[in-house]
């Protein structure tokens, strides 16, 4: 268990072994979730492109940007069509 101190303006200084474990920068953001009756630290370190290729499942054919596009628009086109129709 780790303890920081709230200051007169309302800010804290985490920890350094909260950080490390965290692996918060200087610079980064901390989502503060309630859960309950608690709140939990949520570390937003994560880039864009460290993202890159999580989803991809191996052996499976990557899609083509024209592919993409295609099933962008379908999905927008089923979502439209879902919220016109109240659902």
């Amino acid at each position: 268990m780790a303890t920081a101190t709230l200051t007169s303006k309302g800010q804290m200084t985490l920890p350094k072994d909260v950080r490390d474990d965290l692996k918060l920068e200087p610079g980064d953001k901390v989502d503060i979730v309630k859960e309950g009756n608690r709140y939990v630290l949520v570390p937003r370190n994560v880039r864009a492109e460290d993202l890159y290729g999580i989803l991809h499942r191996p052996g499976d054919r990557r899609m083509t940007p024209e592919e993409e596009d295609e099933a962008n628009a379908a999905a927008l086109a089923e979502e439209d069509e879902r919220i016109r129709a109240g659902r």
